[in-house]
């Protein structure tokens, strides 16, 4: 659902796109992983020369979810305390980049030492090894029992009901993933006693229109121009290998994001 490549061919009377052009999608087309693609032109953005196409393709589709998440779906500001699972995965580090750069304090949860380094220098101001520590203990004794104002949680099922725990009153739980599996259902007065908000958000209706799509990747793009998203491209394997980088992820001997390479 994401690429970066070169534009070889235009419909007749396009303007704006030519031969030569590289330009990126993210989210609203399958079949990515192909050598040549058939793309409607207001699905593309483009791509700048001083941009690399490898982390162009890595960064869009989840540097896309983390704009629309970070700034729009809770608008994270200074002195706000968010928690973010997964996070040193390819969106989640992202997130806590962002989240970092824009004053607030990063809680993350990660899955070894390791990935727990990495989230340090993603811009984590505390780590919590969820295989080791129970998170929700963790964040209340980080927060001195206030809870944050945000979670970030991707993986689902396993965090789901940690997660809403967390929150201060008022609290925010963005529900935007689901790597452990679907959560189980959540009777809404169980949201009632911190009058929490519950959102299940998709990028695809934060960029319905061509605006919110320049302006989300415009932003993604000017973050990794400044250096306030760092992108750290691990693995790289041949499309042909497709399953076998499929493979490393479920088994979780990868770290960030893998991009493809035809």
């Amino acid at each position: 659902m994401e690429v970066v490549g070169e534009v070889t061919a235009v419909g007749p009377g396009l303007t704006g796109r030519k031969v030569g052009d590289m330009v990126a999608y993210a989210g609203d087309r399958m079949g990515s992983y192909a050598e040549e693609q058939i793309l409607p032109a207001d699905k593309v953005v483009p791509v700048p020369p001083l941009v690399d196409p490898i982390i162009a393709a890595f960064i869009m589709l989840k540097g896309m979810t983390a704009q629309y998440l970070v700034r729009r779906c809770f608008k994270v500001k200074p002195g706000h305390t968010v928690l973010v699972h997964a996070a040193a995965g390819g969106t989640g580090s992202l997130l806590c980049q962002w989240a970092n750069a824009l004053g607030a304090t990063v809680i993350g949860t990660v899955s070894t030492k390791e990935k727990a380094a990495q989230a340090k220098e993603d811009g984590c101001h505390h780590v919590i090894i969820y295989t080791e520590e129970d998170f929700v203990s963790c964040v209340n004794e980080m927060t001195s029992g206030k809870g944050v104002e945000v979670v970030y949680d991707s993986v689902g099922k396993n965090t789901f009901e940690g997660s809403l725990e967390c929150l201060k009153p008022r609290g925010y739980m963005v529900s935007f993933g689901q790597s452990s599996g679907t959560p189980d259902p959540v009777p809404l007065s169980a949201l009632a006693p911190k009058s929490l908000f519950l959102t299940r958000p998709s990028m695809m209706q934060y960029t319905s229109t061509r605006d919110e799509l320049l302006e989300t990747a415009g932003e993604v793009i000017a973050n990794v121009a400044s250096g306030i998203s760092r992108v750290r491209v691990n693995h790289k394997y041949p499309l042909s290998e497709a399953s076998q980088a499929h493979a490393d992820l479920e088994n979780r001997r990868t770290t960030g994001s893998i991009v493809l390479i035809p």
